[in-house]
């Protein structure tokens, strides 16, 4: 009988790609999100993208809101939420409507914002059975914070690792405001067949160091069979 609480024993593959400035970094990262695109239209007809929050990939949203692509085949999904109303100018959804997804042709029927705004658990249940029928995203986007969280996974607190673990994760007490988020969990962004982490700031430089030296942070956790690209100032792969 299998042990249904098993942790995951894959060790996350990193591939570090590093560049001068975070403009370099957004100019490249943009060219892959729309080659990872086309070839997955091309393969299965459907662009099943995660979309993560911050400043460089809102950046990199805004550079895609001018970049030509057959849209009607791209399907908008999110690591994590903030607990806020819709409109709120900290919701992810609202950034990267306001940066690119209200400006190109994607059918709204086809952007799937975690409804944050609602009861946190039943919003969880939701966006669980919405992410259900994707036996594996296209592509996972991924930022790092300062002390190695990513999406809405934070040190000391359950990641969601465990092979039945939920789709979804409810964040009571985030040590970053607003308490309240709903994330999608680290085996559930595992499911991809590409993962793009984008690393950029001084500030990240001893979460950077201990993901780098082994140490279990949560960035670490995201396993997909194919590895993870990090995309990530050169600056900070120098530090000793």
């Amino acid at each position: 009988m299998p042990v249904l609480n098993e942790k995951k024993t894959i060790q996350q593959i990193c591939r570090w790609h590093g560049f001068e400035n975070p403009s370099e970094l957004e100019q490249v990262a943009v060219a892959e999100i729309l080659s990872a695109a086309q070839q997955a239209i091309e393969d299965r007809g459907a662009f099943h993208i995660v979309l993560a929050g911050g400043t460089t990939p809102k950046n990199i949203y805004g550079a895609l809101r001018n970049a030509q692509s057959e849209w009607g085949a791209w399907h908008i999904y999110y690591g994590d939420e903030r607990c806020l109303p819709s409109t709120h100018a900290d919701r992810n959804s609202r950034m990267a409507s306001l940066a690119w997804l209200d400006h190109v042709a994607i059918p709204v029927e086809q952007t799937h914002p975690i409804p944050a705004e609602q009861d946190i658990h039943i919003a969880a249940e939701k966006y669980a059975r919405v992410v259900s029928h994707i036996a594996k995203f296209d592509l996972v986007l991924l930022g790092l914070g300062e002390d190695g969280h990513t999406a809405s996974l934070f040190p000391n607190h359950d990641a969601g690792t465990a092979i039945d673990a939920p789709a979804t994760l409810i964040v009571l007490d985030a040590p970053k405001p607003p308490p309240q988020r709903i994330s999608l969990s680290a085996r559930r962004l595992s499911e991809t067949r590409q993962l793009m982490f984008f690393v950029t700031g001084n500030s990240k430089t001893q979460a950077v160091k201990d993901w780098r030296s082994g140490v279990d942070i949560p960035a670490s956790k995201i396993t997909p069979d194919n590895g993870a690209d990090i995309y990530i100032e050169r600056i900070l792969l120098d530090y000793k």
